[in-house]
């Protein structure tokens, strides 16, 4: 299927970030996001439009002008099949059922820091996850498949549809990523939570990013 690979413009809107930083360096994302975009069928627009991006933001994501935060990476996973990782062109050594701390190596993108804990090539994607306080609470999502996540230190808050719960170490959610639901650190010092979540690939599996109405981003 064609597609347009560069428009013009700037890519400014809900799911922008703001560019790589010092702290927030990825390895060469671009050739990946560009190749994993085709040969998951979509073309710029749509895959933008199933992203919450404008065109011309992708773009500049897939020519490396700007690189992605890892809640833009998880989303562009889900609507490619496939996962963070392999986004970000890590050679993964087969699928052993067994992932050792040592080889968990920490990736920082848009202030979040994750650890791989799970194997790529199967059905679900597993995070040790660091969310900084300030970071994303204003970011709805809305997509096909299930997540589940269990805070392991400091205090999450998590919005489910109309609800706002707070959790707390040692709590845990399992919910329909249908429904709408955002997270974010409760305290400055942040939360550190396991993240699991299915890996669809739909032509409908739209991840709607964007303040809450009424919020202020």
């Amino acid at each position: 299927m064609s597609s347009s690979d560069a428009v013009p413009g700037t890519g400014h809107g809900p799911g922008a970030d703001h560019g790589p930083g010092p702290a927030d360096a990825l390895p060469v994302v671009a050739p990946q996001l560009r190749a994993l975009r085709r040969r998951a069928g979509l073309t710029l627009e749509a895959a933008a439009r199933s992203a919450g991006l404008s065109p011309a933001h992708l773009s500049r994501l897939e020519t490396g002008g700007r690189q992605p935060s890892l809640p833009m990476l998880l989303a562009l996973a889900r609507i490619y099949g496939t996962t963070v990782s392999e986004l970000l062109g890590e050679t993964v050594t087969g699928r052993d059922a067994v992932v050792r701390a040592a080889d968990m190596e920490p990736t920082h993108a848009g202030g979040w820091t994750y650890w791989q804990a799970g194997a790529s090539g199967r059905g679900m994607q597993a995070l040790r996850v660091h969310v900084p306080y300030g970071s994303q609470g204003d970011i709805v999502r809305v997509h096909p498949g299930e997540e589940w996540l269990h805070v392991l230190a400091g205090r999450l808050r998590l919005r489910l549809g109309d609800t706002t719960h707070l959790l707390g170490p040692g709590d845990s959610a399992h919910f329909d990523s249908l429904t709408p639901h955002r997270i974010a650190a409760q305290d400055p010092d942040g939360v550190e939570l396991l993240f699991v979540h299915t890996l669809l690939q739909s032509p409908t599996a739209a991840l709607c990013l964007g303040p809450t109405p009424g919020e202020t981003p």
